[in-house]
């Protein structure tokens, strides 16, 4: 089983994604998935543009937060990301959301994903374009680092 390439980067909680509390609403955990998948791309040195492009989509078929601390306002915090399973039409992504300061995870979730094509009808990517393919499977992981109902 191989470990996965995990993926880094940094946003700081801004005023506009916070309740009257001072904490993070929970619908931004998904925007801030969008930016985990993005920079994934872009530090491996593609352009998920570059996947539309070529008539390719990944829309989001499954989403799941599990929130075990609340990211406040002016935190900064750590998106990252990685491929927990890829089939040649489905791709997940699981993501870790800590807080800098202290490394507290502050949330775990995962998004599974469908190879589309510009209609929106799935397709084989390991077909369509076998070296993405290749290359999106070695940085996945074939064991998950989090299970169902595990902490």
């Amino acid at each position: 089983m191989s470990t996965p390439t995990i993926y880094s980067t940094q946003i700081r909680v801004r005023y506009s994604e916070t309740d009257q509390m001072g904490v993070v609403y929970h619908a931004n955990y998904l925007n801030w998935f969008e930016v985990g998948r993005t920079e994934f791309f872009r530090q491996a040195g593609f352009r998920y543009r570059d996947l539309e492009k070529k008539g390719i989509l990944l829309p989001v078929a499954e989403a799941n937060v599990s929130f075990k601390q609340p990211a406040l306002y002016d935190d900064l915090v750590d998106i990252r990301t990685w491929i927990a399973d890829i089939t040649p039409v489905r791709l997940t992504y699981a993501y870790e959301v800590y807080r800098v300061a202290d490394e507290q995870l502050l949330v775990f979730g995962r998004t599974m994903h469908v190879f589309t094509n510009a209609a929106l009808k799935p397709i084989r990517l390991s077909r369509l374009e076998p070296e993405i393919y290749a290359w999106l499977e070695a940085q996945s992981s074939t064991q998950n680092r989090h299970d169902e109902g595990s902490e």
